[in-house]
């Protein structure tokens, strides 16, 4: 694992996660994330692709996308930049899908090692300080270190996790440097019984996956953690990353997932494997009266048929369940 400090300059970045009313707002507390999951999509992203001379010279990186899961630069001093900033700013993006919040992180998980979780304690700190709407999203169960600080924010900081589904080897095979999804699971309960509020990236979820078996982790969400939402992806295979998530599944001996996968490249298969799932979590969603909030892929849409118009105002919506104490005035 090739470690060192990111030179990047940026401390405070608007973002396009406003469509997903995931945050008008991402922080990176690193660059390079040790999961290492064959699926992200971050390494074909500008902070990635248009950085490589960084890479190179900075951790011997020649391909990002590739070395993913080899390589991380921490952002030590990010907490004191970030209350400068703040500081200074006196404009504030809110949309109505995004709302202002502060999303860490969306390139890297936040809490992926004791480094990268003091520089997001730290800029966790300065947000709330400032009054200022945060959203963490981890595959960490470490989050829990940070309870006393969550606590404190009086529901300014919202805590989530990525928990396709609970079957610990089938996720470790695309995840190969994630902790369990079991292990997520119990954190955020920890965190939910402290009274902070919580949400689910079910994200993505696999073709593996049957309608019994969504209902059975929905249930699980609903009894251990009565999320404020759950947001609901199914697995995209667009992307030079997908024949990576392939070759990973069936080097792991998961045959079933790698067979299943290959076949989404199919597009009709794509496409109804993807309804199915979309249409049974909202359904369930119904049934147990657990706000859902379901992220179609736009390709999907286009396809989607007699449902393409209730799929879009799906992908278009622009609130979530969540609710925040306040919400900063727009620029």
């Amino acid at each position: 694992m090739s470690q060192t400090t990111d030179p990047t300059k940026a401390v405070l970045s608007t973002s396009a996660l406003h469509h997903k009313n995931l945050c008008n707002y991402v922080i990176n507390v690193a660059t390079g994330c040790t999961h290492g999951c064959k699926f992200c999509y971050v390494p074909s992203t500008p902070n990635i692709k248009t950085r490589g001379d960084m890479l190179d010279e900075q951790v011997g990186v020649q391909d990002g996308q590739k070395e993913w899961g080899s390589y991380l630069l921490y952002r030590d001093d990010l907490p004191e930049r970030l209350a400068q900033k703040l500081d200074r700013k006196r404009t504030w993006d809110s949309t109505p899908d995004g709302r202002g919040v502060v999303m860490i992180s969306s390139g890297t998980d936040c809490y992926q090692d004791r480094r990268a979780a003091q520089i997001t304690r730290g800029c966790v700190i300065e947000l709330v300080k400032h009054e200022k709407p945060v959203r963490i999203l981890t595959r960490s169960p470490a989050v829990v270190r940070d309870i006393d600080v969550f606590k404190a924010a009086n529901g300014l900081v919202t805590v989530g996790s990525s928990i396709p589904c609970l079957d610990d080897e089938k996720v470790r095979s695309i995840e190969p440097g994630a902790p369990a999804p079991s292990a997520r699971l119990d954190a955020l309960e920890e965190i939910s019984s402290a009274g902070v509020p919580v949400y689910v990236s079910m994200s993505p979820t696999y073709p593996t996956q049957d309608r019994d078996d969504l209902r059975e982790l929905l249930t699980k969400f609903k009894e251990r953690l009565d999320p404020d939402v759950v947001f609901h992806e199914p697995i995209n295979p667009r992307g030079g990353n997908f024949q990576m998530t392939v070759d990973a599944a069936r080097e792991a001996g998961q045959d079933e997932l790698a067979d299943e996968l290959d076949k989404l490249r199919d597009r009709d298969h794509w496409v109804e494997y993807s309804k199915k799932q979309l249409t049974a979590v909202r359904d369930i969603g119904d049934d147990l009266d657990l706000p859902i909030h379901l992220w179609p892929d736009k390709e999907f849409v286009k396809h989607a048929g007699e449902d393409a118009e209730f799929f879009r105002q799906e992908r278009e919506k622009m609130e979530s369940p969540e609710d925040y104490p306040i919400t900063p005035s727009s620029a």
